[in-house]
């Protein structure tokens, strides 16, 4: 699987059209952040197409897949977290992941899926882990937080490195626009 973020403001970068459009093209839904300024998707196979003018594109390796409690609700939001961990807190990093940090935030109501994948063949964070939200609220909300908050995740989260979070509305689901 491939990620790719983009710039999104198209009054702003002539590239930005482009880039949606390509998206659009290869049936990705497409994900526009919160503050307008880049979009993202999921391609499943190697783009065939050459890859336009400012595009990220990363390769991604599932490493876990788990339905969210708003399993099968549409997902309107998708937040995503790509971060790196200090190499002595790698172990305990992925099995905090796995075995708490994941399976606790799918487990928020109004969450519909939670994954956490590899970062290969690409520079940049190493993890990333993307929560789809058929709510909005769930994000940061007493049950989202209190997934936050745990021992371990206070003994984990100093190790984080090169942090990116962003919160991404729906833009276009395959090629049906929804906005």
């Amino acid at each position: 699987m491939w990620f790719a973020r983009f710039p999104a403001d198209v009054s702003l970068n002539r590239f930005a059209k482009l880039a949606t459009e390509w998206a659009q093209f290869l049936g990705g839904t497409v994900w526009l952040a919160e503050d307008g300024l880049e979009a993202c998707t999921y391609v499943q196979q190697a783009p065939g197409l050459p890859v336009p003018p400012g595009i990220s594109l990363v390769q991604l390796e599932q490493t876990l897949v788990l339905h969210g409690q708003a399993d099968g609700r549409e997902a309107r939001w998708h937040y995503v977290v790509a971060t790196d961990v200090l190499p002595a807190l790698e172990v305990d990093f992925n099995a905090w992941y796995d075995n708490e940090h994941l399976p606790g935030l799918a487990a928020v109501p109004g969450v519909s899926q939670a994954q956490r994948c590899l970062v290969v063949n690409a520079a940049g964070p190493g993890y990333h882990a993307a929560y789809d939200l058929a709510d909005r609220q769930a994000f940061n909300s007493p049950a989202w937080l209190a997934v936050r908050s745990t021992p371990w995740s206070s003994r984990v989260r100093p190790g984080f490195l090169n942090t990116r979070r962003t919160m991404y509305r729906l833009l276009t689901s395959g090629t049906r626009n929804v906005e």
